[in-house]
């Protein structure tokens, strides 16, 4: 009898468990799932594609801000390069806002690029990656950071543009080699007590820095930390949950999906325990074939995030799409499952 009632117990442990994972699973699939159409597309009120890679998004009043780069026209090749380059012309940096994460307005191109103006950053013949923005409650501005570069990656460096309104229009301060160290792929996080952060890859992409910003979130300063040391990563996507810091990244293979992995630290200047990699199921090996760009904490629902990353088109990136995704988090760690299954 006692080993019937231990089974019955261990059963409905089984039980409560599935049943907590499947509504985990099913509140944010809702949220999300009415916004794909076919393979991955995300679809705005207008009915076009969104087009926002490489995205962020800021929490605001009740609304949500999606900022990413914009993917347009023909792909092309840079020559003379050891890994496959491939680029479109600079589309500057879009806006979407949305009050339940599934009907996105299209605000337009909030920093606009210039043309044939080849020795500015914003110009069309250079790279505009990777923007997140935060706000000051001190300055009252949005500010947002992005990865600004040269085609061949030699500039390596972070941009930062204000505006007073989350929507912008954004005027563009100039870029800055945080430490006289380049910056590559990266987020922005904006902690608990007011600080900000600057994560990026930099030595070549060896290593992961994490760099606080000035009290205006406009400048680095000098206290900062290497992390991830020769480890090559990029692709940076941190969120925090009960007192930890999580820390999600890709591998260095261009723009062919790798391996995800993930790191915990109780202070974000660390130290970081590495794990391995939290997608599971088919195709985790290659992060269901998508490349992470920021970790969404969902409003009002402590402890529920959403995995945002991009399925890149290397060979036509106007046509690249998204995948969004729960994450599954029980202490340190984190598991992330295609819900999609397509």
């Amino acid at each position: 009898m006692n080993i019937l009632n231990d089974r019955i117990k261990m059963l409905l442990i089984v039980l409560l468990i599935s049943c907590y994972n499947l509504s985990f699973s099913n509140e944010v699939h809702s949220s999300i799932d009415t916004l794909f159409k076919g393979n991955n597309t995300l679809i705005d009120t207008d009915g076009k594609p969104v087009n926002a890679h490489g995205a962020g998004v800021l929490y605001h009043k009740g609304v949500y801000y999606l900022f990413g780069e914009v993917k347009k026209g023909k792909t092309w090749l840079v020559p003379d390069q050891q890994w496959e380059d491939f680029r479109v012309p600079a589309g500057g940096v879009s806006c979407y806002s949305s009050t339940d994460l599934k009907h996105w307005k299209n605000r337009g191109v909030v920093l606009k690029p210039t043309t044939n103006n080849p020795d500015y950053d914003l110009d069309t013949g250079r790279v505009i990656e990777r923007p997140k923005v935060i706000y000051n409650e001190r300055t009252k501005k949005f500010v947002m950071w992005m990865h600004i570069d040269k085609n061949d990656y030699s500039y390596s460096r972070g941009g930062v543009a204000v505006s007073d309104n989350p929507f912008g229009p954004y005027k563009y301060l100039g870029s800055v080699a945080p430490n006289h160290q380049m910056l590559r792929d990266m987020t922005l996080f904006k902690d608990d007590d007011g600080k900000a952060y600057l994560i990026y890859s930099s030595e070549n992409n060896n290593t992961m820095h994490v760099c606080l910003l000035s009290d205006d979130y406009l400048k680095p300063t000098k206290t900062y930390t290497r992390i991830l040391e020769d480890k090559g990563r990029e692709s940076p996507a941190i969120f925090k949950n009960k007192g930890k810091y999580f820390l999600i990244t890709s591998g260095c293979t261009g723009w062919s999906p790798n391996a995800a992995s993930y790191a915990v630290a109780d202070h974000i200047m660390g130290p970081w325990t590495v794990h391995e990699n939290p997608c599971k199921g088919p195709n985790a090996e290659v992060s269901f074939f998508s490349q992470g760009a920021f970790v969404l904490p969902v409003a009002n629902k402590p402890g529920t995030f959403i995995f945002m990353a991009d399925r890149w088109n290397k060979t036509d990136l106007e046509k690249s799409s998204y995948l969004w995704l729960p994450i599954r988090i029980s202490n340190d760690k984190i598991e992330i499952h295609n819900i999609y299954k397509r």
